[in-house]
């Protein structure tokens, strides 16, 4: 684990429809694609079934020309946008993740990285743990958000590593192969699985960073327990339905919300099945939204995603907590900072962060620039915990 991790740094346009533009570029900067593979192809993907095509096809270029690093990524994308009940998502998860355990085999045979499970409700939870290299500065607890993989997040551990931080990373319910393999769905209460892992593995005094809605996550579970005493929220995330009505007009998301808690079933179920059927990027979000989140009609998944706020809950968050936003992020605007600050009132210290497209910092997750982001974190918690602690 001496040798140097490296990030990609930049911000391309690949295609005209933002979340698969998103996307291809999370597949070269996080997950070890090349944009000289990708921006031949991009422009051919317009739906779930052209995106799954031309990844594939990626993957076996790359496989026949021995490029399994690029192959893992595209395989491992591939299956993103697949539909749940389509045989080839769990097909090509598992032969990514084959892939991936046989390549970077040398970090687990050389015990640079420790391979764990918690027990969960009756199930297991996969951990990657690594130690600090050097004198340790803090521990940090790593987890995804919405349609993550901790695969992805191994290079930011072993970055995290190398600058002096313990680190435990896992999935949780409906993350990665806790939902592809064992069937475990997202819950709202992540203080139980966080519980999980901090009980089995005698952690305390940790910071947690959680990615995307696993930002929102992070805060739900530091609200719950204290054994938690620093928090990362990478992502702006206040609340799942209102990211998710926010491009609605503000009259219509009053709307809805009334039509939500007066279950107007019908209603809603109505309107989103027939956005649905004109729109193949809608139809997959809201069927995929379905299956992660337990959700039997589409009315039954806002319903679900209202669960999945930290506005509520925010008066019980006592933590020292960063929050960092991306400034064109096309899934959180950034206007939603104020809902998530305001509701941090008893916080014992609250900082933002905005990343901005002149530091390629701009995207979902900033991932345009991971080191420099990486980078404000470490900094971060070394300024914390040289404050020093009072309960």
């Amino acid at each position: 684990m001496q040798e140097k991790i490296e990030f990609k740094k930049g911000s391309y346009r690949l295609n005209r429809q933002e979340n698969y533009n998103f996307q291809l570029n999370r597949v070269i900067m996080w997950n070890g694609g090349e944009l000289s593979d990708i921006q031949p192809v991009s422009d051919r993907i317009n739906d779930s079934a052209s995106w799954k095509r031309e990844l594939i096809a990626l993957g076996d270029k790359a496989i026949s020309e021995n490029r399994l690093q690029n192959a893992i990524a595209y395989y491992r994308m591939s299956e993103f946008f697949m539909y749940d009940d389509d045989a080839d998502k769990l097909k090509y998860y598992r032969l990514a993740t084959k892939l991936f355990y046989q390549h970077y085999a040398e970090y687990f045979e050389a015990g640079k990285v420790e391979r764990l499970s918690v027990p969960y409700e009756g199930a297991p939870l996969p951990v990657l743990h690594v130690k600090a290299v050097g004198p340790r500065k803090d521990t940090i607890l790593l987890h995804g958000g919405n349609d993550s993989y901790f695969e992805e997040f191994f290079f930011p551990m072993l970055y995290f590593a190398q600058n002096g931080f313990e680190v435990y990373l896992f999935e949780g319910p409906g993350q990665g192969g806790v939902i592809r393999e064992q069937g475990i769905h997202f819950t709202s209460r992540w203080e139980k699985p966080v519980k999980a892992v901090l009980n089995t593995l005698s952690l305390s005094d940790i910071t947690i960073i959680g990615a995307s809605l696993g930002s929102m996550l992070a805060l739900r579970a530091a609200a719950f327990d204290h054994r938690i005493r620093r928090v990362i929220c990478w992502s702006i995330f206040p609340s799942f339905l209102s990211a998710a009505l926010y491009a609605v007009p503000k009259r219509v998301r009053g709307l809805i919300s009334w039509m939500l808690r007066h279950h107007c079933k019908g209603i809603i179920n109505r309107r989103m099945e027939k956005m649905m059927d004109q729109d193949q990027t809608a139809h997959w979000a809201i069927r995929h939204g379905m299956y992660a989140y337990e959700a039997s009609t589409p009315f039954d998944y806002l319903k679900k995603l209202d669960e999945f706020q930290m506005v509520n809950i925010g008066d019980k968050i006592t933590q020292d907590v960063l929050v960092i936003g991306a400034e064109k992020d096309h899934f959180i605007p950034k206007e939603l900072y104020k809902d998530e600050l305001d509701a941090l009132t008893n916080v014992r210290s609250l900082t933002y962060r905005l990343f901005t497209s002149r530091e390629y910092g701009e995207a979902h997750c900033n991932a345009g620039n991971p080191r420099l982001c990486f980078d404000t974190m470490m900094s971060w918690i070394e300024q914390i915990i040289k404050r020093g602690y009072t309960d």
